[in-house]
């Protein structure tokens, strides 16, 4: 594994795994009152974008890394709907 991947894999792991206290916090007290709906659904589209970058490009990476992102700003999104 050279540097490259090394830096792209764990800006990956970041970038994804931040969403992760995001959901947990929503879990935990079913609130996502202060959450902004507009800015996830932009954000969901970012991500989409990339996934399908990922796919044209047959870029694992891209695509596990977006993939994972895109399910946790769904579970976000799902929860502000629901308990907000």
């Amino acid at each position: 594994m050279n540097m490259v991947e090394i830096f792209g894999g764990l800006g990956a792991a970041c970038t994804t795994l931040s969403f992760v206290p995001q959901v947990l916090k929503i879990w935990e007290t079913r609130s996502a009152k202060d959450v902004s709906l507009p800015m996830y659904f932009m954000f969901l589209m970012g991500v989409i974008c990339w996934l399908v970058y990922g796919l044209m490009l047959n870029a694992w990476p891209i695509i596990i890394a977006n993939a994972v992102t895109m399910l946790l700003a769904v579970a976000v999104v799902v929860m502000k709907l629901r308990w907000s």
